[in-house]
């Protein structure tokens, strides 16, 4: 039979019918998945101690055949199971305290490798951490360097026998590998051949060589989702022509003569981008990633604006009614000297007034257009939608963001987003978008200073809260949860609202949480924002949806609770109004305390962002399975962002030249992304 890496994992020898289901449960079923099932792990013992040399107080790594074994009861009626070892240098003794069931595993003339921490006890004993057989009785050690690999087991198959299964076969499997990258690709990048980097992490001489093999499968994997997305950007952006606006300075030039505040350098370099994108015969399709506070708005309305110069509606669909109406707030202020008058439609309308506004924007005299989802049902019809505007994208699904552009003929769409993502996050969530990041804010707003307290503090914190409320400001109070529960000792939100009743009663108190209605949590929010409530006690249902410039306090219980960037988005809520604002970190939990340190000392959203990668992980920010349906198993977003660059630039090339990859050099790509990838055929089915 000659093998391929798609044969069954059955048909090797040493396998059969009984490890074959053990090595399914692995999701390894053919030879070309035991070639990928990569150790998660290494021991590294390039540095071995001899036996007799192991000084007490020092971790060492130590090899040596078992001589003698047994179980030590203690007085405590701790059982500890002993094995002594013997290399050339001597003896030494090995004890695992409360792990009898070692006699099973540990035999005499086994040779053991064993890693850990030496102490006194009865004389020297090595308490190993770690240990791995690496030969049984009359069976030869390793005679290359000690570099281990611990592969991922399964009940039936340890780790050792899949290592020794995987090196039985490896230069076999190694033989049938195709490197679809050219060397020159290869060159360029740093990174080894496919089947030298699957040797490296499989055999590595040395640690560096197991890491410099798993950055190619890194880079790999990253290569293909960027192929994915490169493809899934061109079908977006090249597939439907899109609307070519005219750069006419009409509106535009008018609203930047008349803005009561100068445009920071970074929302002139986005207004600049968007406009390029706009004047071009391409559909746009980008993302507006800016921190709290740093005029995405603005810069969204000279799209708009450049749309409207052109004959075109714009819309601006937001996820509530509140921050719709915001947004027509902010826009009616702005363009009041331009005499253009943008148009609501919310669900909390008359049906008279929603007829009257849906009969405006079907006639084209509304230009700009702002709602919720009211804007995507069947009734609504454009008379000619050139931009559709979705903010805080992320609490809409596809199919609305889908519905919202589907109203017009190819608009052109710009999202926006006040949740700052590291740049590799950016590039594997929204790889198919352009990305603008806005990071500048613009100067006048007031400070937020930010400080970590403790429970003792509480007395003083009410006070400053009751300073501030009754020289006119106004304050949050955020608690993780609705109501108290047993299995959590923390305080919450509808229980504190009465509490904090009681400790201010001379203030308006009010309440809203995730399972109050809509309506009702809305008519909370906007006596909070009209000053007739001085102090809103909330759960994080305020992250998004709610600018009172005169709220200067926030104050967060449990903040151990919270996620970094979940802190930042409440601290967004104050300072943005002249007056300097506050924010204040309960937590009485010492191990979270270096923590929320630390973000007490930056208000970055997006260095906050980095941090809560790195706190958190890919998998917590993002999701398991990421844009394509495939979970990376290699990469690493810590650390990886320059292969995560090189992978998007190298795709981007392909791309561009390829974009179906149906020529000769390019089949190996387009084979792989079919194999991995759900969406896959779906983008490549046609040339």
């Amino acid at each position: 039979m000659t093998l391929q890496l798609t044969t069954s994992v059955k048909y090797l020898k040493g396998v059969g019918p009984k490890r074959a289901e053990a090595l399914a449960r692995l999701g390894v079923r053919t030879v070309g998945d035991l070639l990928y099932h990569t150790p998660h792990r290494y021991l590294d013992a390039t540095t071995i101690t001899p036996l007799a040399r192991a000084q007490v107080g020092s971790e060492v790594s130590c090899v040596g055949r078992v001589v003698r074994t047994g179980i030590l009861p203690t007085r405590r009626g701790l059982r500890v199971f002993r094995a002594v070892l013997q290399d050339e240098s001597g003896l030494l003794e090995c004890g695992w305290p409360g792990q009898p069931f070692l006699e099973r595993a540990i035999k005499v003339g086994q040779l053991l490798l064993v890693t850990g921490p030496v102490r006194y006890y009865h004389g020297r004993q090595l308490v190993p951490r770690e240990f791995i057989v690496l030969a049984d009785k009359d069976e030869a050690g390793p005679d290359r360097g000690l570099v281990l690999p611990v592969y991922p087991a399964t009940e039936g198959l340890s780790h050792k026998q899949i290592r020794l299964l995987v090196h039985q076969h490896l230069d076999a499997l190694l033989a049938l590998v195709d490197d679809p990258h050219p060397p020159a690709l290869r060159q360029r990048l740093g990174v080894p051949a496919l089947a030298a980097a699957l040797a490296a992490v499989h055999r590595p001489e040395t640690v560096a060589a197991a890491e410099a093999g798993r950055r190619r499968l890194a880079f790999d994997e990253f290569f293909d989702q960027q192929l994915v997305q490169a493809r899934a950007r061109f079908l977006a952006k090249r597939a439907r022509a899109g609307i070519r606006f005219e750069l006419k300075r009409e509106l535009t030039t008018r609203l930047k003569e008349h803005l009561p505040f100068e445009l920071t350098a970074d929302q002139r370099r986005a207004i600049r981008e968007i406009t390029e994108d706009m004047t071009a015969p391409q559909r746009m399709h980008r993302l507006l990633m800016g921190d709290v506070g740093t005029g995405k708005t603005v810069v969204a309305l000279f799209a708009m604006l450049l749309a409207a110069e052109n004959g075109f509606q714009a819309a601006v669909m937001a996820p509530t009614e509140l921050l719709a109406e915001q947004h027509e707030d902010t826009l009616s202020r702005l363009l009041a000297p331009l005499a253009i008058r943008p148009e609501l439609l919310v669900g909390r309308l008359s049906p008279l007034e929603k007829a009257q506004a849906r009969e405006r924007i079907a006639g084209g005299g509304a230009r700009l257009v702002v709602g919720t989802h009211a804007l995507i049902q069947e009734a609504v019809r454009f008379h000619h939608l050139g931009l559709a505007v979705i903010d805080e994208q992320h609490r809409f699904g596809v199919e609305q963001r889908a519905a919202l552009a589907e109203k017009g003929d190819a608009p052109d769409v710009l999202l926006l987003t006040a949740t700052p993502i590291p740049r590799s996050l950016a590039l594997t969530l929204y790889g198919d978008l352009d990305v603008t990041p806005l990071r500048e804010r613009p100067p006048g707003r007031g400070t937020v200073k930010t400080a970590l307290r403790t429970e003792t503090a509480r007395r003083k914190i009410y006070e400053f809260v009751r300073g501030e409320c009754a020289a006119g400001r106004q304050a949050y109070v955020i608690y993780p949860v609705i109501e108290e529960s047993e299995r959590a000792d923390l305080k919450a939100a509808t229980t504190m609202a009465a509490t904090l009743e009681k400790i201010f009663p001379e203030l308006r108190l009010g309440l809203v949480h995730g399972r109050m209605k809509p309506e009702e949590r809305d008519a909370v929010m906007r006596a909070f924002r009209d000053n007739r409530v001085q102090i809103l006690v909330a759960t994080t249902v305020i992250e998004v949806g709610i600018d009172v410039p005169n709220a200067t306090v926030m104050l967060i219980e449990h903040a151990e609770r919270f996620g970094l960037a979940q802190l930042h988005q409440l601290r967004g809520r104050v300072g943005r109004g002249a007056a300097a604002s506050h924010c204040i970190l309960l937590s009485d939990v010492p191990e979270a305390a270096p923590r929320l340190q630390a973000f007490t000392e930056t208000t970055d959203g997006f260095a906050i962002a980095e941090l809560d990668l790195k706190e958190r992980g890919m998998g917590e920010l993002a999701g398991a399975r990421q844009s394509g349906g495939v979970p990376l198993r290699w990469a690493d977003f810590a650390r990886d962002l320059d292969l995560l660059e090189a992978a998007r630039r190298a795709a981007k090339e392909i791309i561009d030249a390829d974009p179906s990859l149906t020529r000769p050099q390019h089949a190996a790509y387009r084979t792989r992304i079919l194999q991995r990838y759900e969406r896959g055929f779906e983008l490549f089915r046609v040339g």
